[in-house]
């Protein structure tokens, strides 16, 4: 009987827990899709060229591929989780990743990065270079130009350009940029502090446009680029000799630099590089995922 009585309260208790371990597992509540994605990595993932996320190391998460810093170091993340890069007139620079040796390795592209510019308004900064041998200026380049155009400092002027290998063998200069002084989304009132810059160039239209924060920022007037009256359609790459986060291609050993052309001094974050162009939903869900550090 008293055997009976404990196996039956031993029985219950294994059942007991049973249930509520069950009952726990199902009421975990789960974060609910942004866009239709779990995770800012599930966007595109199939066209995800290269990331940068900078989470305590130089590190390239696609490959594998480590970087070579100057005056680099490491602080709290654009999120608030996790780490950023953090420069003080610095870099890191990455040697051509694989997935970027083809002249058609980006036909379309989108260039995404978290940035903090700390020497707004004194020189230009470069947030992202696809470098190119000897030049200043890579086939593709985030950056913002604020010192140059005299913006007020609290105002990003934000600057995607590429440099395309034309037909003809020359480089092909093509750009867009937001002109605060037009108002509304393009005075981009977000020099530092966090702000989510978004490089798209697309080969179907031809068309470049940027977002800061999710919006589009461009100045709509130079959206659409063509190359001697033709438009420019899928691009073709120069050979790619590094990949440089916060400093252009001159600033690399061995290069000269002009005097405007110092490293940047402020911090990056969560940099990746798409071989399409990124929908406005995408883009937006992008930016929402990783502020929400997802």
């Amino acid at each position: 009987m008293k055997t009976r009585q404990i196996t039956t309260w031993v029985v219950a208790g294994v059942v007991m827990s049973t249930v509520f371990t069950s009952c726990k597992k199902e009421d975990t509540p789960s974060l609910p899709d942004i866009g239709g994605y779990a995770s800012s990595n599930d966007i595109a993932s199939a066209s995800l060229l290269a990331h940068f996320p900078f989470d305590g190391n130089n590190i390239e998460r696609k490959s594998g591929t480590a970087g070579t810093a100057l005056n680099a170091s490491f602080t709290t993340g654009a999120s608030g989780q996790g780490q950023a890069l953090n420069l003080n007139a610095g870099y890191v620079s990455f040697p051509a990743l694989s997935a970027l040796t083809s002249a058609s390795s980006l036909p379309s592209f989108t260039i995404s990065a978290w940035v903090n510019v700390k020497n707004n308004g004194t020189s230009p900064s470069s947030f992202v270079t696809i470098a190119r041998a000897g030049e200043w200026a890579g086939s593709v380049n985030l950056l913002a130009e604020t010192g140059q155009r005299k913006a007020t400092s609290d105002t990003l002027n934000v600057k995607g350009l590429l440099v395309q290998k034309a037909s003809d063998g020359n480089a092909s200069f093509q750009d867009n940029i937001n002109s605060p002084d037009k108002g509304g989304d393009q005075a981009f009132k977000n020099a530092g502090k966090w702000s989510h810059l978004v490089f798209v160039y697309d080969a179907s239209t031809s068309k470049i446009t940027l977002y800061g924060n999710g919006k589009k920022i461009n100045n709509p007037d130079y959206e659409s680029r063509a190359y001697n009256g033709a438009p420019l359609g899928n691009l073709t790459l120069f050979p790619v000799t590094n990949v440089i986060i916060g400093a252009w291609g001159t600033n690399l050993p061995g290069g000269k630099p002009d005097s405007w052309q110092t490293p940047m001094t402020g911090q990056v974050d969560e940099v990746r590089i798409y071989s399409k162009a990124l929908s406005v939903g995408d883009i937006t869900s992008l930016y929402q995922l990783e502020q929400a550090g997802r």
